[in-house]
């Protein structure tokens, strides 16, 4: 079996299982518990809230711990809107964002807030200038990821994150995509609020963290004990927690060295497609996204058959996102970007982490090339 579908979630590494093991039976107190069990478990929290603060030269103050990533996007942007009624009810973001943030976003439409939707180019990114043009007075938010799940493009945060503090808006970014992958600095990037996720970057699934810069007015998403500053109510998934903060050490330590080879790995299967297969169309430059994930359309093979095909042959990607790869409707960030019909239904995702070798990465491209010509014929 070769797994090219890391956008969509990544092995657990060792060191995080191992870090891990001791909070599942012999540290197992209540975090909030004054015991020593308590006290015992609190310290591995605080431990991990300074590993993940560091990875975005944030303080530990600043990091609330959440399920994943779609409570922290949901928490950043419900958390903030209600937070600031008398800031006004608008915010904007873009067609291309992650599902956590356009549900929440549809949801506040329904309490009357008002939303900007701005369309990506052709290239999947949104620009600064777009973003500024549609700033309002009463323009509480801006929502824009830092890279897109679906396509790799990087957003030009810096610049939006300037246009926003200029006219004194919050601006959160969804980093779930680059965590671990792009150098991540809260005060370089200008960025309010921003989310995080484990299992993206070999952690466990069902944790992640939302950095909320000092000072934010926000109100909690959930409710019931003073946990996490009282912005998070419910008991810390200690396990997670602590799994979490060592994976985004390691992935920082690590960075440099595996995006080189992942880029090698993405750009050796891009020139196997281009070499041996003529009508092979990329979504993104290779130059403007990050090498994590390709993402390629084969024109005149629909998506879906040649994914059952590679599944298969031992070969595992995607067509979208993982949240709406179930569904039979096209991608809504390749829609966004106005691609036409046959390059959004031909599309397939491959995504790629340091755990992937080139002897992989030459056996699928030698099954994914057969495949394609298979089912043109």
């Amino acid at each position: 079996m070769i797994y090219l579908d890391n956008a969509a979630t990544t092995a657990v590494a060792p060191e995080v299982r191992a870090a891990m093991e001791p909070y599942l039976h012999d540290v197992y107190g209540n975090p909030s518990s004054v015991h020593q069990a308590g006290r015992t478990a609190r310290a591995a929290i605080e431990r991990a809230r300074e590993q993940v603060a560091k990875a975005i030269h944030a303080k530990p103050a600043e990091i609330v711990f959440t399920s994943g990533g779609t409570e922290a996007d949901n928490a950043a942007i419900i958390g903030v809107m209600m937070g600031n009624p008398e800031k006004g009810k608008h915010l904007i973001t873009t067609a291309m964002e992650h599902k956590a943030v356009l549900t929440a976003c549809e949801w506040l439409e329904k309490l009357g807030c008002e939303v900007t939707y701005l369309s990506p180019g052709a290239d999947g990114k949104v620009s600064a200038e777009a973003v500024a043009a549609e700033i309002r007075p009463d323009t509480v938010l801006i929502s824009v990821m830092t890279v897109n799940n679906e396509t790799g493009a990087i957003q030009p945060i810096q610049e939006i994150a300037k246009a926003a503090r200029e006219h004194g808006v919050y601006f959160h970014s969804d980093a779930v995509q680059a965590a671990g992958a792009l150098e991540l600095d809260v005060d370089l990037l200008g960025v309010d609020l921003l989310s995080l996720s484990g299992h993206k970057l070999h952690g466990p699934k069902g944790i992640g963290a939302l950095y909320v810069r000092s000072q934010i007015k926000f109100a909690p998403l959930l409710h019931g004990g003073s946990q996490e500053r009282k912005l998070r109510g419910g008991t810390e998934n200690l396990p997670g927690i602590v799994g979490l903060g060592v994976a985004i050490e390691r992935a920082v330590e690590e960075r440099a060295d595996k995006l080189a080879k992942i880029r090698s790995l993405r750009d050796e299967m891009l020139a196997a497609f281009e070499r041996e297969l003529g009508d092979t169309v990329v979504t993104n430059s290779p130059a403007d996204a990050l090498p994590t994930i390709l993402n390629v359309s084969f024109l005149g093979v629909p998506a879906e058959r040649l994914l059952m095909n590679l599944d298969m042959a031992g070969i595992m990607a995607a067509s979208g996102s993982a949240c709406t790869s179930g569904s039979l409707q096209p991608s809504h960030v390749l829609e966004a970007m106005a691609l036409d019909e046959e390059r959004v239904r031909s599309a397939i995702r491959f995504s790629f982490s340091g755990h992937n070798t080139h002897d992989e990465v030459s056996t699928a491209a030698e099954k994914i090339v057969a495949a394609v010509r298979r089912l043109k014929r």
